[in-house]
Parts: C-alpha cells; structure tokens; sequence
C-alpha cells in the first residue's frame, strides 16, 4: 500500500503444556516457550511497529517467589529490545549462577520470564500517544493469585465511553478512558465477582481459607466472566488474556472482525493473529491450525485442559478483508491465492482502460506489498493474449509460415520492476514546497523500459488517501514518458471510515469522499452534503441499534466510474504529461475472491456492529462541522 496505512496488532499466546524438564530433555533447553514466543512475535512483527509486549506466569511457585514477568517497549526495534532485556537477564542469572545449567528446577525458581504461560503482542496504535503505557500486555495486579489479569488484544471498541461509565456506576474508578483499560476493569470486575461467589461456596464447604484458594483456581469459570463482561462490547477484538495462577483464553468477536488461529498437540497449545506464523513456527500443516470461530472462546485451565467455548452468539460473519488485501503475511496458502485472484479478477476493467493493446503495455507494482496481485494480474493478461493468439492462428491457419508462427508465439506480457524504494531517504524538511520535492524522490524508476507509446500498468493494494500516488509515484512514472498511466487498485474504492483497529478514522481523508465532494459541488448538488448532515445530526441521541448509516446517500448519485475519473483528476498535477486513469477493484470481485473474509464495511458503509453506524455518521458531522477528531 503506497499510502502510509500501517497495520493491525499481533497476539501470541503460547502455553506450554508438559513440565519445563520435558523440553530441556527433547529441545536442549527450558527456554523453550521464549524462544519460540521470540519467533511468533517477530513473524508478525508485519502487524505492529509502535511497540511490543512479552508477559509470562510460572505455575505452581511457592508463596514468596515471583511468578508473573513483563517487559514491554516502544524503542524503535520493539521486539528486538523485549529480547534483548529477557536475553540479558537470563545471561546475567546464568553467568553468576553456573549451578544452574542442569538445574531447570533452579532456573524456574530464580530466573525471571522463564514459565510455562506466555503472551505476547506486536501494537499498532490507532490514536494516542505511542507512551510504554500504551502498550500491551496490560497488567491487573492483586495479592490473590487467580485475581491478577494480564490482558492483550488486537481490537478497537466503538462505545468506549458507554463502557466507561458502566465501570463507574459499578463504583470502580478506571484511571483513564482506553479501551484497552476499560476492556480489561470489565473482566477483572467480573473476575473479582467470580472470586468472591466461590470464596463463600469453599467457606460453606469447610475449607480454610489457605485451602480454598487452590480451589477457587480450579473452580473459576472463564466462560461465564467473560459472558458477563461482554455483554456491551462493540467493536472488533481478539482478545487475550492470563490469569494469575495460570488459567489463559482468546476471545473473539462475533462478527469475526478480527483474526485469531490456534493450534494444539500433546506439548503446546498457541494462539496467534495468522496461521503461517503458527505453521512456520511449529512447523505443522495447513490443515492442522484452526481459526478460532467468532464469538467464541479458546480457554487453557491451569491444569492444561482445553474447551472451545461460545461466549457471544456469532453474528453474520464479517471477517476483514483488509486482512486478505494487505494486512496479514501473504505467506498463508489461502491469502497467496486471494490475492492473485484479486489481480486477475481486475483485468478486464484494465484491458478496457489500455484499449486491449497488450503489445504496448508494460506491467508493474508498487509497493512491493502488491507483488502477488501483480502475478494474478499478470497471468490473466496472459490467457488473454493466449487467447488473441490461437484465435489468430486458427482464423489464418492456411496461410502461416513457420517465420511468422515464431514471431507470433515470440509475443509476451511485458513486465518490469519499473519503482523500487529508496529505504535511505528520509523526508526531513517539514516546510511544504521543499518537503513535496523530496517525497516526489522516495522511489527510484527504472529507465530505458518504457517507449513513448507504451501504457504503463501499475497495481497497488489499495488506495486510501492517494497522497504518496499524488506526491510521488505518478510524477515518478511520468518522468517515463509513457503515453498513458493506469493505476489500479486490487481493492474497491474505500469510501468509509474504518473503527474496529485500522487507522481510517476521518471522511475528509478518503480520496474517494474528495472526489464525491468535488462532483457534488460541480453539479450543483450541495443540498445532498447537508441533508446528510442533517440526518446524521437528528440520530446523535437515539440507541446504537436504531442509527441508520446515513452517508451511504452522499455518494449515491454517483456511480463507481464516475468517482474513479474524479479521482484520477485530483491525483494529477499541471505537469503531468501522460494521460492517467485509475481503476478500482469491484465489491463483486473483492467478495469472489476473498468469500471467507466478507468484512466491507470500508468499501459499502455495511458495517458489523451497530456502533459502526453511529461512529460513520459522527464521522460526517465532524468534517460538516470542522471538527479534526476521531469519531470513536
């Protein structure tokens, strides 16, 4: 994606499922579960950039000894810097204590983060500021054991503020209005309540209060907290979380917005946001990780017993697409072939755009993210041109020579690596006119590939707010000299504001709201900008679950192609020479190849939740309004 999206967080949870002795026999070493924490954090480190967390929980210590650990960093190198603390202090331990290299009773008893229960968490920060408190594991401490909460998630919730009072009328006093903090007091009052109702079930039964506390932690009934918590969360999540004394879940929405995996055998039992980071990591087949189904729990007891639990009704599922455009690794044999079909599937909308002169065209990307959509396209244009040439050749078979049968089967797509991006340049200027010209200079383009009547074909994954398209790579390809530039984008036009973890929180940076407000005000269409307004105004007071998206109208006079040509008049500059177009996928196409993950809410305004309504129309009240805040 040229434009500067970033992504979504990442979860691990891993839980080691047989004594620490077992992997020190079979693996060499008890540090098993950190080693392999290290690698299913940084394998998603594609999901996260502004920090990352490790938490860990030994079972079964003695009163006295720590048994929870935590590290978390916001350095530039997150991940890097969380290992090289818990590297640092093992080798410490392990230097001055030699005693301890055969000792894995030793090493659990005196060596911070070594345990049997991890969770991990690769963040991404949708708004805020990027401070260490910001970022995940979160921590809720309590002197009981299985009262202590440590909690990670990959979500945002449309109704924070809804959430936060209910805490308040409960009589907490949450120390800030997060999401995150509030999701977590949720289930920790609950757990509290759970704590406390089986407390007097142990007292009724005779047990001391010594001997109830073990008992407690293995009656504790993570399904029913995390029922209760959840009964007014709105948004998208997988959420994880640790207890004390060693009981772990997942939880995920509903709609399935968010993605959560999970794979089990006799040793381990881990969770994470993607399926190849599992695969690779553990080394085990496609067919042997699970997605964990929406609305439901994954739920690991202390004493190593697993149950898949529903939590909420699943609704209809509405699974990210993003996930399969652009966010997750495209390493997943699923996603590898998603988005190749999105290349393909597009095609036609570029031949019509090229005048089907595929001997004139050249074919690229950009970015490098784009790459698999680039082969899908790719080879579609070659069945096409595979096809031009058996029709040639069955309509003049009586007349080919073999010279020109050679010549003719000689034909090819013609493809280039046309941008590659200068990693080194760093746009340092803030002062507009200096700063414009070095963010026209961030890629570097291939010369002598491009003839003065050659349509040049770019595909990205996505257009969002056409800055970098605007400011960089269409001056860029220009500079070519092609006779015409075609930018396509594997994903349809996003027209909507995202509030379930991705950073599309305002209309007015939509390149495709830009282009709908330009056409109205052309066409003497004003009215419809404050009838909207107007209408979205009139639902500020009424239930989430009675708000009607009333954006959908803003764009409705228009169809698709028209927006697309708007568009690609507002990303040209006075001094572009070539003609530009700029193609979008279809909603139809998008649903055909991605039919698992049918979340489009971005591209239709159909959003999962009924908070997605309210937050789009506060969206557009906002930009009416000159209001620069987020709508959730």
């Amino acid at each position: 994606m040229s434009d500067a999206l970033k992504h979504e967080c990442g979860i691990a949870l891993l839980r080691l499922l047989k004594p620490l002795e077992y992997y020190k026999e079979k693996y060499g070493t008890a540090f098993y579960g950190i080693q392999k924490m290290y690698l299913l954090m940084e394998k998603q480190h594609n999901r996260g950039q502004d920090g990352a967390g490790f938490a860990s929980i030994k079972l079964d210590v003695k009163p006295g000894q720590r048994y929870i650990s935590r590290v978390r960093s916001n350095q530039q190198q997150p991940i890097q810097d969380v290992f090289a603390q818990i590297n640092d202090r093992i080798n410490e331990e392990m230097t001055n204590h030699p005693e301890y290299a055969d000792d894995v009773q030793a090493q659990k008893d005196q060596i911070p983060y070594l345990g049997e229960v991890f969770l991990g968490h690769v963040r991404y920060g949708t708004f805020g500021k990027n401070s260490i408190e910001s970022v995940h594991p979160f921590l809720r401490q309590n002197n009981w054991m299985h009262r202590n909460l440590i909690v990670a998630g990959n979500f945002n919730m449309t109704n924070v503020k809804q959430l936060f009072d209910s805490l308040v009328e409960l009589g907490q006093h949450p120390k800030e209005l997060a999401d995150t903090v509030t999701v977590m007091e949720k289930i920790g009052h609950f757990l509290d309540d759970e704590v406390s109702d089986l407390y007097q079930q142990c007292k009724n039964e005779g047990f001391s209060k010594q001997e109830a506390s073990p008992e407690i932690s293995d009656r504790l009934n993570i399904a029913r907290i995390l029922k209760r918590a959840s009964k007014q969360w709105d948004g998208g999540y997988a959420m994880a979380g640790m207890l004390g004394h060693g009981d772990s879940f997942v939880f995920r929405d509903p709609a399935g917005i968010r993605p959560a995996y999970y794979y089990q055998d006799d040793e381990i039992a881990v969770v994470a946001s993607e399926r190849p980071v599992i695969q690779t990591v553990f080394n085990v087949n496609f067919e042997d990780v699970q997605e964990l189904d929406p609305g439901h729990a994954i739920i690991i007891k202390k004493n190593g017993k697993i149950s898949v639990e529903e939590i909420i009704t699943p609704t209809v599922k509405k699974a990210c697409s993003f996930e399969r455009i652009y966010f997750s690794r495209g390493s997943d044999a699923e996603i590898y072939q998603e988005r190749k079909d999105l290349g393909k599937l597009v095609l036609p909308q570029v031949l019509k755009a090229i005048d089907n002169d595929t001997d004139n065209a050249v074919f690229s990307y950009i970015p490098n993210t784009a790459e698999t959509s680039f082969y899908g396209m790719v080879e579609a244009a070659q069945d096409f041109l595979n096809q031009r040439k058996n029709k040639h050749i069955l309509e003049n078979r009586h007349t080919l020579t073999e010279e020109t049968l050679e010549e003719l089967l000689k034909v090819k797509i013609r493809t280039e690596k046309i941008a590659i991006k200068d990693a080194k340049l760093r746009t340092f200027i803030t002062e507009d006119s200096s700063r414009d010209d070095l963010v026209a200079h961030v890629y570097d383009v291939t010369y002598g590939v491009i003839k003065p009547e050659d349509n040049l074909v770019i595909i990205d994954d996505s257009i969002v707010r056409g800055t970098t398209l605007k400011m960089s790579i269409i001056k860029m390809m220009d500079r070519l000299n092609p006779k015409r530039i075609v930018v396509v984008s594997s994903a349809p036009q996003i027209r909507y504001p995202d509030c379930y973890g991705i950073d599309m929180a305002k209309l007015e940076g939509l390149v495709a709201f830009q282009a709908t407000l330009a056409l109205l005000k052309e066409r003497g269409l004003e009215h419809i900008i404050h009838d909207v307004y107007n209408k979205c105004k009139a639902q500020e007071n009424l239930p989430d679950t009675e708000v009607v998206n009333y954006v959908t109208e803003f764009y409705a006079p228009f169809t698709d192609q028209e927006v697309s040509d708007k568009i690609a008049q507002l990303l040209v500059t006075k001094d572009t020479k070539a003609e530009v177009k700029i193609i979008f996928q279809t909603v139809e196409n998008l649903h055909i190849a991605c039919p698992k993950n049918l979340g489009d809410w971005y591209f239709t305004g159909d959003y999962p939740t009924p908070g997605g309504n309210r937050v789009v129309n506060k969206a557009f009240i906002n930009f009416y309004e000159g209001n620069d805040a987020r709508a959730y």
